[in-house]
């Protein structure tokens, strides 16, 4: 999709030198799917102590307790 936006230079610049990303385009969809993916992230936290998954990961895997 095409849109013309106003974007600071300086800041489009700072982004390309620090990511090593060559193009304004992919930079920009860079920027966007980390902000996509840390909203995801963020969303995610709520949930922190509140999921009980009760999931024994050593008969999972196939572990023996050796104590």
């Amino acid at each position: 999709m095409r849109t013309t936006i106003d974007l600071p230079e300086d800041l489009l610049k700072e982004a390309m030198n620090r990511t090593g990303i060559k193009t304004k385009t992919q930079v920009i969809s860079t920027a966007l799917e980390e902000m996509i993916r840390r909203s995801k992230l963020s969303e995610l936290k709520k949930f922190k102590g509140k999921v009980d998954l009760e999931i024994d990961l050593d008969h999972i895997r196939g572990r023996q307790c050796r104590y």
